[in-house]
């Protein structure tokens, strides 16, 4: 087991907008967590490592990004303390700890709305999920099919690795499992981080993406999804009535001891919950 252990040289941390911290060296000596995964996640890491350290200066937190698949395989392959996840693991990735000897342990620290956002001039507000699925699927390709203008939809995605990308494909691609096997259109564009959407919507009047509730703001539009109960728009303050909610997870490796466990017990406390929800999600205890 990797936690606690005293840091090598020892290291400052410095904690990124972006969520990844840089080492620098110093000349005190630190207990180190290594933190990687998902990268709606990394910037409520990145809040959380900030205000346990002010308060825990023996302690170094390490926050990177990289994507929920990235983080469990460092998770399992003893590179990381903990993994943050924006998906639950998958049974080959459960399987996979089991073969390799491993306790994995999961903890739900939040909840998070995935928002579908176009550009502020799209006078697109709403679509039905069907219309959604269709068009990952490259089933409608102009933004007139669903009350738009005459244009091409330029459809963004996260790659593989996101956890992100997991849930959208499994919820909205294949409809809930309604449309079992089914895959994103060839012409969607894989994009790096939930950021790259985010920047890519906010200058394109024509694309279309999927972001962590936390990357919204006021350069991109959120769309309301329609269900049978009518058309509800994302939201930080609820996530019942919307269909694209999903818990967030950290996972780690046995029965948490020494400063994992004291960060853990931060996190899900009242201190680290206000933190969460002023992150843009809703707390564990909702």
């Amino acid at each position: 087991m990797r936690f606690p252990r005293v840091a090598w040289p020892a290291v400052l941390l410095a904690v990124l907008v972006v969520g990844c911290v840089a080492k620098q060296p110093t000349a005190v000596s630190k207990l180190t967590l290594d933190i990687r995964g998902s990268d709606t996640m990394v910037n409520l890491g990145a809040a959380l490592a900030e205000a346990f350290m002010a308060d825990n200066p023996h302690v170094e937190l390490v926050v990177q990004g990289g994507g929920s698949g990235t983080g469990i395989a460092a998770l399992l392959d003893r590179n990381a303390d903990i993994c943050q996840s924006s998906r639950a693991m998958k049974r080959e990735e459960w399987e996979e700890a089991r073969r390799r000897g491993l306790d994995v342990k999961e903890i739900v620290v939040g909840y998070d709305s995935i928002a579908v956002c176009v550009h502020p001039g799209n006078p697109v507000s709403e679509l039905t999920l069907q219309q959604l699925a269709a068009i990952y699927r490259g089933e409608i390709r102009r933004w007139s099919e669903v009350g738009g203008r005459d244009e091409p939809i330029v459809v963004l995605s996260r790659d593989t690795a996101s956890g992100t990308h997991a849930f959208f494909k499994e919820a909205v691609v294949q409809e809930g499992g309604a449309r079992k096997g089914a895959e994103f259109g060839p012409d969607v564009m894989m994009l790096p981080s939930t950021q790259s959407i985010v920047d890519e919507t906010r200058q394109n009047p024509r694309a279309i993406g999927y972001i962590g509730l936390g990357y919204l703001d006021h350069t991109v539009k959120a769309l309301a999804i329609g269900t049978e109960g009518g058309f509800v728009r994302p939201s930080s303050q609820a996530t019942e009535g919307y269909p694209l909610s999903r818990p967030l997870y950290f996972y780690v490796v046995g029965e948490p001891e020494g400063a994992l466990r004291d960060y853990l017990d931060f996190v899900l406390g009242p201190r680290g919950q206000e933190i969460v929800e002023k992150s843009g999600f809703l707390p564990a205890s909702r």
